[in-house]
């Protein structure tokens, strides 16, 4: 379905990146350090002006820009919010990102917006509807989309295909990539007693576009078993980072980027965490 889209995108350096906070505005434009690109949450600017408008339209003359979409619902049962689409449409169209993204999650139902992104069972009528809400993203956007994989908490009995094959098909379907969160992949497998490495072995690694890394925090489920949480709130944990260097050396180096959404540290932190990432993309590919 890639001749029904006008353009890739996919274009970020490969490089770190980090997602932007207004507090770090005058911090990044004065010494970005090793950071090379931006993410933005499309949510936060789909206004018509104001400040945060203002800063991201300054931000694009110097950095590309990586847009990243929390409120689509994917894979929500009902069709796709028309209007948030469209409002969608015209953030990309004036921002021209270098990228967009979204997650395999559902956060709608009816009129209701929830505030989380909820997981989905991966099965066949799953795997139908949102292969047809990504070509209607994209068709819409005219840009090709990437998909992140969820972290996942519990499993269901509905589910009939691995994460792996579940993603593998949309892609080959749409024509999407992938943006893969390897701190996800590490939750899962720890939540769900599953081997995080055998994931990565198995993951279609030539469709990512984009490797996402981040902090979690450590719980017990009520057996006394390790429950992690992707709270995005800490600096990356030294067995992801591990993951992401087998990811690195099986599928070559991507654009990177470190999240830290939450208990945000002031820049220069933030940037000696991104600098983490330089020395790992010059791993050559096994």
């Amino acid at each position: 379905m890639l001749d029904r889209v006008n353009k890739p995108l996919n274009m970020l350096p490969v490089a770190p990146g980090v997602g932007f906070k207004a507090a770090h505005f005058a911090a990044i434009l004065e010494d970005p350090g090793p950071v090379a690109w931006l993410e933005v949450h499309a949510e936060n600017y789909m206004g018509d002006g104001g400040r945060p408008i203002a800063q991201l339209r300054k931000l694009s003359e110097h950095f590309p820009l990586s847009i990243h979409g929390v409120g689509l619902s994917i894979g929500a049962e009902a069709g796709l919010d028309v209007e948030h689409l469209a409002r969608l449409k015209k953030l990309v169209e004036w921002a021209q990102p270098a990228s967009f993204s979204e997650h395999l999650a559902w956060s709608t139902h009816g009129d209701h917006y929830l505030n989380d992104l909820l997981p989905l069972p991966y099965n066949n009528d799953t795997l139908n509807r949102v292969t047809s809400h990504i070509l209607q993203v994209q068709e819409t956007l005219g840009c090709r989309m990437l998909l992140e994989n969820p972290s996942n908490y519990l499993a269901f009995t509905e589910t009939t295909m691995e994460e792996v094959e579940f993603l593998s098909q949309i892609a080959q379907r749409t024509g999407c990539g992938i943006l893969l969160d390897v701190n996800n992949v590490f939750i899962s497998a720890t939540n769900q007693n599953t081997d995080p490495l055998s994931y990565v072995n198995a993951f279609p690694l030539s469709h990512v576009g984009e490797i996402h890394l981040a902090g979690h925090d450590h719980n017990e489920d009520e057996s006394g078993g390790p429950l992690l949480i992707d709270s995005h709130g800490r600096e990356v944990a030294d067995p992801v980072w591990a993951l992401y260097r087998h990811t690195i050396e099986r599928g070559g180096p991507k654009p990177t980027l470190i999240e830290w959404d939450n208990n945000v540290p002031d820049w220069p932190i933030l940037a000696a965490e991104a600098m983490r990432v330089v020395p790992l993309l010059s791993i050559t590919q096994s």
